[in-house]
């Protein structure tokens, strides 16, 4: 299995269950805090429910792809690609605009729902978080397969799932203090990376059946020094979409994806407050 695969594999899977975990911890503090702990077995079976939905859209994506032929096949993965790109880069912006708010707005609606006894409220909260996240891995692991010749790795996705759990109960039951905003960042950025070389890549396979033109293809080959099916080369292909011989629109737009990216990053930033002294 490719070092590349797994590392991305890792990385999805961490991100994905770290923010799933997170979740069901807060729903979890305030039913013991509500001292309505009988519902945890709600919340869990909820939960597994999730999952389980979460395999078997998989599996039927999985199968999709793999049964698609030539154009098809070109078009399903080109498509899925693109997709996880927007998804993904959706998913890491609005992380960081509301990672502040989801914590209190997440306890609001579990107090509103066991105050008013709203069962279903009760079950299908954690339902829907766990399937969002399960939802997004499945697309995200569906997309890097195409890109990796059908490459996904159990190790990496086992290793990423079992870490994030551990952080979140080192959190909530622990007690300890992890710096998350920090993990989400990193994982963050890695996540955009993987996003552009989706995007290029959804791009390769479109052109490849002439949806989108190919000017000027390749700009480059550099397979001879650097292959992106051995070696390094490999690793970067699986982990950032590299290509040794791209064509133009590909170049342009991960370059354009990538400074677009960190314009909107550098600009969502907080500002420091400057404090202007007063002359007496």
């Amino acid at each position: 299995m490719d070092a590349g695969a797994i590392f991305t594999t890792f990385i999805i899977m961490f991100r994905e269950t770290l923010e799933a975990s997170l979740v069901i911890g807060i729903i979890l503090t305030v039913l013991a805090r509500m001292h309505q702990k009988k519902y945890f077995i709600h919340v869990f079976v909820s939960s597994f429910v999730a999952i389980g939905v979460s395999i078997m859209a998989g599996i039927g994506l999985m199968s999709l792809t793999e049964s698609a032929k030539g154009g098809a096949e070109k078009l399903i993965e080109g498509g899925i690609s693109l997709i996880a790109c927007g998804i993904l880069t959706y998913m890491v912006f609005w992380m960081n605009s509301q990672s502040k708010k989801i914590k209190g707005t997440i306890e609001s609606k579990m107090e509103v729902a066991i105050t008013h006894s709203e069962y279903m409220a009760i079950v299908s909260l954690p339902f829907f978080a766990i399937f969002r996240e399960g939802a997004e891995t499945v697309l995200f692991l569906t997309a890097m397969s195409a890109r990796n010749s059908n490459a996904v790795s159990a190790v990496g996705g086992l290793a990423g799932f079992a870490l994030a759990v551990f952080i979140a109960a080192a959190i909530f039951m622990g007690g300890k203090r992890v710096p998350v905003r920090k993990l989400f960042r990193v994982s963050g950025a890695f996540l955009l990376l993987i996003a552009a070389g989706l995007l290029a890549y959804g791009i390769h396979e479109l052109q490849e059946i002439h949806l989108i033109p190919e000017i000027h293809a390749p700009v480059w080959n550099i397979n001879h020094i650097l292959n992106e099916k051995q070696g390094i080369g490999s690793f970067l292909k699986a982990l950032f979409g590299y290509n040794g011989n791209p064509s133009l629109i590909e170049v342009v737009s991960y370059v354009l994806y990538l400074s677009t990216i960190v314009f909107f990053l550098k600009k969502s930033r907080p500002q420091p407050t400057v404090v202007k002294a007063h002359s007496t």
